[in-house]
């Protein structure tokens, strides 16, 4: 195909005007680039389209012929453009996020999200973090939403929301009524915990750096409800997200316990590549779960 679809709206506008200058005019062009792209486009066919006499420009014989074909095929071109620009705004969205995300917090905000875009396909993908990472980098999804800060050259962190750590243990356990544990408590409890790379793990073992080689881990478990589970049947104590407890708590199905002068508090982010273009969905996400979780 020798011709454009900007030499097919050029040549269009010059047969409505009958004129080169109100042509580029219209266009947002210089009369010497409009004249040009019309004469490139009569080269590369070997025809003339307009006949031309000094400074008048008039359409000929077989200009008359093509037009009707050229704005056949100009008024597909934009439909065609205008379905493009329909799907890009029509709110498609990938998202990526890890157990604790995915599973108690970007259900909450779904509805909204789906009142801006009600023709989208929101697509979640859960994962722990550093697999969640992985389909950030490998742009198997738009935006990444992880429980802890990852290092990456390609990689973008946003920060979104405070989170932290709880301890719990089942109602029945002898540390339910003590609330409040010291570092023998601690080191004498048997812990059930998430899997070494997650999120909460991170945070854990950050906050209990200087007992880790004392801590008895009896369990480890990639999934929050097997470790609820676990702890509810007596197996021993957890710790998880507050997000993940609160009903628990609510419904005295488990007990918090506070972990004395340990900092348990952590940061959300959202993760994004670096080298990305920019997509209206994933920047209406983000605005709107930071907005919700104000």
């Amino acid at each position: 195909m020798k011709f454009t679809i900007r030499q097919l709206e050029i040549f269009l506008c010059v047969a409505k005007f009958q004129s080169v200058s109100k042509a580029a005019e219209q266009l947002c062009l210089s009369q010497s680039a409009a004249s040009a792209a019309l004469q490139s486009l009569e080269k590369a066919y070997g025809v003339t389209l307009f006949d031309r006499q000094g400074n008048k420009i008039k359409l000929n014989a077989i200009g008359h012929t093509l037009r009707k074909e050229a704005e056949t095929l100009f008024a597909h071109c934009q439909q065609f453009d205008d379905a493009l620009q329909l799907h890009s705004d029509i709110g498609h969205l990938r998202v990526g996020a890890s157990f604790t995300i995915g599973n108690h917090l970007v259900v909450r905000y779904l509805a909204e999200y789906l009142n801006k875009y009600p023709e989208a396909d929101v697509q979640l993908d859960t994962a722990n973090t550093p697999e969640v990472v992985a389909k950030v980098l490998n742009y198997e999804v738009d935006v990444g939403m992880i429980e802890r800060e990852v290092q990456h050259r390609e990689l973008e962190l946003i920060p979104w929301k405070e989170d932290e750590l709880v301890a719990f243990c089942s109602a029945n356990h002898p540390l339910a009524k003590k609330g409040v544990l010291n570092d023998d408590d601690i080191k004498a409890a048997r812990w059930i915990l998430r899997e070494p790379d997650s999120g909460a793990r991170h945070t854990f073992d950050r906050a209990l750096s200087g007992l880790l080689p004392d801590i008895e881990i009896y369990r480890e478990f990639k999934h929050n409800e097997a470790i609820k589970s676990a702890v509810e049947s007596g197996l021993g104590i957890g710790c998880l997200s507050k997000v993940v407890l609160q009903n628990d708590f609510r419904n005295g199905d488990l007990v918090p316990l506070k972990l004395a002068n340990r900092d348990m508090t952590r940061m959300f982010y959202f993760a994004l590549p670096k080298h990305r273009h920019n997509k209206a969905a994933v920047e209406f996400w983000i605005a709107l779960c930071s907005k919700m979780s104000e």
